[in-house]
C-alpha cells in the first residue's frame, strides 16, 4: 500500500505533502474554514449548512482529492474512509443540549441535530464523492498510528477496498486540525498513475505525517 497525497489543515494554514498551499489568519476557527472554502473555489453550497467538524472533513477531502479522479480508476465500492478523531461530535452535542435544557423555550433544531454523530463527516465525504465502500469514524485520544495501519491494512488484506481516505478530524470548540492520506493498492496506483514520491503506508510513516508541524491545533487570533 502507498500514500500517495496527504492533506494537513491545522491553525491557520493548508498543507499537500508537507507544503503551505494555503496560510491566512481569521478571527476564529469557523471564519478560516469559510475563508479557504472560497479561496479554493469549492462548489458545494451545503457546506455552509455543516458544523465545523464536517466542514473540516469536506475541506479536507476536497483538497486530498481534487484531481485524484477516484471513481475513474476505481469502483466506488472499493473506496473506503476511515477517520479518527478525539472530541466526536460534542461540539454540536452541547449545542444540541443548549436547545433542550431549558423547557420553558424548548426548540430542537433539526439543523444541529443532524450532525450530533461523528460518522456524519464520512457520510458527506461519501455522498460529496460518491463513495460507496466502508466507512467509519474511531475516537482516539490522539492521533494514533497503530489504529489507522491495523483497520485499514485488513480492509486492503480482505480485499474490501483497494483505495482508503484515512487520516485524522477534530473540531472542538478553538481545536482545529486534520491530516487526511490516500492510500491505494501499490501494484494498481503505481499503474495508474506515477506518484511523484514513493512513501509506503505503514506505522512510522504514517506517525511522521502525523508529527509534522508539530502544533497543538488550537487555534489563537493573530
Amino acid at each position: 500500500m502507498l500514500i500517495t497525497k496527504y492533506c494537513q489543515v491545522k491553525l491557520s494554514e493548508i498543507r499537500i505533502n508537507g507544503s503551505i498551499v494555503y496560510a491566512e489568519k481569521a478571527e476564529s476557527p469557523a471564519d478560516f474554514l469559510k475563508s479557504a472554502y472560497r479561496s479554493l473555489t469549492i462548489q458545494y453550497p451545503k457546506f455552509f449548512k455543516m458544523d465545523n467538524l464536517c466542514k473540516l472533513a469536506l475541506l479536507s477531502s476536497e483538497i486530498l482529492l481534487k484531481d485524484a479522479d477516484l471513481l475513474t480508476k476505481y469502483p466506488s465500492e472499493e473506496i473506503g474512509i476511515i477517520i479518527l478523531n478525539s472530541s466526536s461530535s460534542l461540539e454540536t452535542d452541547e449545542k444540541h443540549q443548549e436547545s433542550i435544557s431549558d423547557r420553558g423555550n424548548y426548540f430542537p433544531s433539526p439543523s444541529v441535530f443532524v450532525y450530533t454523530l461523528p460518522n456524519i463527516m464520512t457520510g458527506e465525504i461519501a455522498i460529496r464523492h460518491r463513495i460507496k465502500g466502508e466507512n467509519a469514524v474511531f475516537i482516539s485520544e490522539k492521533p494514533d498510528a497503530q489504529i489507522i495501519f491495523r483497520v485499514v491494512n485488513e480492509l486492503f488484506s480482505k480485499e474490501r477496498v483497494s483505495c482508503c481516505i484515512t487520516g485524522w478530524v477534530e473540531a472542538y470548540h478553538g481545536r482545529l486540525s486534520s491530516c487526511l492520506m490516500l492510500v491505494e493498492n501499490e501494484e494498481k496506483a503505481k499503474s495508474l498513475t506515477e506518484p511523484e514520491e514513493i512513501i509506503i503506508f505503514d506505522p512510522s510513516t504514517i506517525e511522521r505525517i502525523f508529527k509534522e508541524d508539530l502544533q497543538d491545533g488550537t487555534y489563537r487570533k493573530a
